[in-house]
């Protein structure tokens, strides 16, 4: 549920970093993806920072990678694409029982820790990484809706870092209201943000070809493939149209470690020089080659690299 707070912020305004926004921060019209694959949850463990953030296991060692992307239409700071990497997860001092954060998802902390989130504007890192402690840059995507597919690719440098495909369905009915938390790590604490939205879904459940997904050689995300994703998705949704609300109340908490860090964290020096710039990158153009994609879901399910 929305919390009353926010509706209450209707009609107000605020000036933070230099963005402007109409409270509250919202968006409208816009259009989204998503794909969910099984991974190996104790090797997603290993690019987790934080102690107290704990993979999903739906059962035995199967965690979940999360992919989502959004065509933002209308925001306070402009259309730009986000295109978002995650480990679904759960929050506290131990790691919770199998499938039951899926239904307890406020008891158990339950969200996604979110590894990349690359954007098309400046202003969106800007306000994402600088107020929320989001972890994003700007890079070259697209989002594209087709007769039968949806697909979003992302490009950093030149190169193909991913791309995801998901079947579209013949028709988004399922009504979807919820809330969903977000776990980033930035400055050297652990960030929670929260996002509420709704709108109407079309999926499938356990649907080989339902997907495709690409790895690409970018050195930013390498450290994927040795999480053993499945070539196959456990979700895969579309949604035409979602209208969305970000809450400013964020949480944050310091990062602990075993031994004094000796490696200085991302601070607020990447994005104290930032713009308000709107302007897209071009879009992308790199294609996944013999030696490049690790791993290409092909419509039948199987898995080449």
């Amino acid at each position: 549920m929305i919390p009353q707070r926010l509706k209450e912020q209707t009609g107000l305004y605020a000036l933070v970093d230099g963005i402007p926004f109409q409270l509250p921060v919202n968006s409208e019209h816009t259009p989204a993806l998503m794909a969910v694959f099984p991974i190996n949850a104790d090797r997603a463990k290993e690019l987790i920072l934080a102690k107290e953030v704990h993979p999903l296991r739906l059962w035995n060692n199967q965690g979940l990678l999360v992919i989502t992307v959004i065509n933002y239409q209308i925001t306070d700071i402009g259309k730009y694409i986000e295109f978002s990497i995650a480990i679904a997860c759960t929050h506290g001092a131990k790691p919770a029982p199998p499938l039951l954060p899926a239904l307890l998802m406020q008891q158990y902390g339950t969200g996604q820790y979110v590894l990349d989130l690359p954007v098309s504007t400046e202003i969106s890192v800007k306000g994402g990484k600088g107020i929320w402690g989001m972890p994003k840059h700007q890079a070259n995507l697209d989002f594209v809706i087709g007769d039968r597919t949806v697909s979003s690719q992302y490009d950093l440098d030149g190169q193909l870092v991913m791309k995801i495909e998901v079947a579209k369905p013949n028709k988004a009915w399922f009504p979807l209201k919820m809330g969903a938390a977000n776990y980033c790590a930035f400055r050297g604490m652990l960030m929670k943000s929260v996002i509420y939205f709704q709108g109407k879904l079309g999926f499938s459940l356990f649907k080989p070809g339902s997907a495709k997904l690409t790895i690409g050689d970018h050195p930013r995300i390498q450290s994927l493939k040795h999480l053993e994703i499945s070539p196959e998705p456990i979700f895969t949704g579309f949604f035409p149209e979602i209208t969305g609300m970000l809450d400013d109340h964020l949480e944050s908490w310091f990062l602990g470690y075993d031994t004094p860090p000796t490696q200085q964290p991302e601070g607020l020096e990447s994005v104290v020089n930032l713009g308000l710039g709107q302007e897209w990158l071009p879009a992308p153009k790199a294609l996944p080659k013999d030696d490049q994609a690790e791993m290409y879901v092909v419509p039948n399910g199987t898995k080449k690299s």
